[in-house]
């Protein structure tokens, strides 16, 4: 593990690139489709509902130094309970990457390789993971605060030169379908924040522990204004693209962006760093997931592990029947899959944890004072 130690940054990047990552697809069009034109006012609200759950895991995992999650679980129920929760986790991670994973490659089928298998796309992905997986957790990290900067320049630009595109007036009108709709329903838009998941398992890698609050808090912060630009992009240039089929919107976005006959099809460098960028998400998944399946099942050495992985990864990807499906469990059973796997059950079982070592160490107080 001490060679799998992380820097602040390091830590920072990983956490918000599992927002960016999402948002390559089609995760700003489902957050319209749910909000309308009160989206951005929507993310704002729901943006800070998640860093109050992301402060409240923090107190909660400063109280049990350098554990993870499912540390946290054996502590809490024992063996039993710590290999439910590894397992629940494990195919947490396993489930919503293989269909972003699936999604992804039928886009890229779709514009630039309608001839070519969708098998044959998802493997080119698994290979360039069982290949970079066999690298400590620490240098794929270092990888991916190279692309994130990258991704975060391509969105910025790609907002910045479409803005002679934009039609301010699709924000109108502000609230959309109304208040209820806005913050009630809305609510559900708290599936975007998938990246508060990865909180539960950083305290173990972090090189610095007294630097977890800022990791926590800057995160999440970073990804709540990258997905705000996100939105703002497609709602600001589509306003009609809401209520359509149209696949990977920025991808859209990109394609308007003209300079001159010299400068042109830029779409095509912003997908090749996409395209590293989701590479990269998949290895720090798999990572994780195998470091969680050899500590619920103590064995000696993970690496034996990648192949195996990377062939549930594909044929879970392979499971939908057509795009559509694929589709629609990423834009809402994803959402319901964060909602109770990384708020409900991992703050409930954080709660749980801090209420039975409150409990002993009251007992241990008492007992020291009737002595």
């Amino acid at each position: 593990m001490e060679n799998s130690k992380i820097s602040a940054a390091e830590a920072i990047s990983i956490v918000f690139g599992i927002f960016v990552t999402y948002t390559l697809v089609a995760l700003p069009k489902s957050m319209l489709e749910s909000t309308k034109t009160a989206t951005l006012i929507n993310i704002i609200y729901v943006g800070i509902i998640a860093l109050f759950i992301t402060f409240l895991i923090y107190k909660l995992l400063i109280k049990f130094p350098g554990d993870d999650i499912v540390d946290i679980a054996e502590y809490l129920g024992g063996k039993p309970l710590k290999v439910f929760i590894g397992i629940i986790f494990i195919f947490y991670f396993l489930f919503s990457s293989s269909i972003l994973l699936r999604n992804f490659c039928e886009c890229l089928k779709i514009v630039y390789y309608p001839m070519t298998s969708l098998i044959f796309i998802i493997l080119a992905f698994l290979i360039a993971i069982c290949v970079t997986l066999h690298h400590r957790f620490s240098s794929i990290a270092k990888v991916n605060l190279l692309i994130i900067p990258l991704v975060v320049i391509s969105i910025i630009f790609l907002f910045i030169a479409n803005i002679e595109n934009f039609s301010f007036d699709n924000i109108f009108p502000i609230f959309g379908d109304g208040l209820f709709n806005t913050f009630i329903t809305g609510l559900g838009n708290l599936g975007a924040f998938g990246g508060i998941t990865l909180l539960y398992f950083l305290p173990p890698y972090l090189k610095e522990p007294q630097k977890m609050k800022k990791v926590y808090l800057t995160s999440v912060i970073l990804g709540t204004i990258y997905i705000i630009l996100c939105v703002s992009i497609i709602l600001f240039m589509f306003v009609s693209l809401m209520y359509t089929n149209q696949i990977m919107p920025l991808y859209s976005a990109a394609r308007h962006i003209e300079f001159g006959n010299f400068f042109q099809r830029l779409e095509s460098i912003f997908l090749l760093i996409w395209i590293l960028q989701m590479v990269c998400y998949l290895c720090i998944i798999s990572k994780i997931s195998m470091s969680t399946f050899k500590k619920i099942t103590n064995i000696r050495d993970e690496k034996p592990m990648i192949f195996v992985f990377a062939l549930l990864i594909f044929a879970i990807s392979l499971l939908p029947k057509n795009y559509a499906i694929s589709k629609f469990i990423e834009d809402y059973i994803y959402h319901y899959m964060v909602i109770i796997v990384s708020i409900f059950l991992g703050v409930f079982l954080l709660i749980l944890a801090y209420l039975k070592k409150r409990k002993k160490k009251e007992l241990n107080t008492n007992h020291e004072q009737s002595i």
